[in-house]
């Protein structure tokens, strides 16, 4: 079935009812995507400024901090405890379970973050006759842990986690051309064709998603992503937090364009 005709209501509800679990790559092209965070109130205060303080790996969408998981801003009947098709949940900053539906777990006293998401840019790359293989492979984009450091706030900490995409070598002025006019979904690549600067060993290991070859006539280009939360929790250890997994976002009622112009 081709999921990516679905209107971002659609797919939620979709997803909600446990009728899709599908990574989010091509779905509902022109709208946003979203990664999330839900943290316990007493941990916010810091999150929320170690996200202001890192905007490319951490663009703000919407803060869920009314004890809802309704969402208010980015989608008129969105909830981020059931309309994410898989997430994760830490303990103490251990990945401990990947389940299709959160609300069991919510109460009053979490907060939950959305994310700015790479795949939010990949439909103008596409439009802008940009090959993006993990779409032609049916892959989730690779994501890797890297080097460099993100700006602490509080017990927040750690380092950057990128996506990779092979682009072919004429064509990465303009990928980074059309992906730096979107800061909201992570700006232009931190990196270009040289993995080891930013502390990538293997490209052909990440440390989530799939492994895509790259041709001669490509080079690997590196975002910002929003997997670095995950990364940074692994890293600060709070008692308890949820995420998407990586590769499975929450589709948002906004198009792109509508921040455009607020840009």
């Amino acid at each position: 079935m081709d999921y990516s005709k679905m209107t971002p209501l659609e797919f939620r509800q979709a997803v909600r009812t446990n009728e899709l679990c599908v990574p989010t790559a091509g779905i509902c092209p022109g709208y946003l995507q979203g990664n999330l965070v839900i943290l316990h109130k007493k941990y916010a205060e810091d999150f929320l400024k170690f996200m202001k303080q890192n905007p490319k790996p951490c663009p703000i969408l919407e803060v869920l901090d009314k004890g809802t998981p309704k969402t208010a801003e980015v989608a008129k009947d969105g909830d981020i405890t059931t309309d994410i098709p898989l997430y994760r949940i830490y303990r103490n900053g251990v990945l401990v379970e990947e389940v299709r539906d959160v609300a069991k777990y919510w109460n009053e006293d979490m907060v939950g973050f959305l994310i700015g998401c790479s795949l939010t840019f990949e439909d103008r790359l596409v439009d802008a006759g940009i090959r993006l293989k993990h779409y032609e492979e049916q892959k989730r984009v690779p994501m890797f842990d890297t080097n460099i450091a993100c700006e602490p706030a509080g017990m927040f900490h750690g380092n950057y986690v990128v996506s990779m995409r092979p682009i072919k070598k004429d064509k990465i002025d303009l990928a980074c051309q059309i992906t730096g006019a979107m800061p909201y979904a992570h700006g232009a690549p931190v990196q270009i064709g040289d993995p080891s600067a930013i502390g990538v060993k293997d490209v052909m290991h990440p440390d989530y998603g799939d492994p895509l070859d790259i041709g001669d006539d490509e080079l690997p280009v590196f975002w910002a992503c929003g997997v670095t939360p995950q990364a940074v929790a692994m890293a600060a250890k709070p008692d308890f937090m949820i995420s998407h997994s990586p590769g499975y976002m929450f589709i948002c009622d906004v198009q792109a364009k509508d921040l455009d112009a607020k840009l």
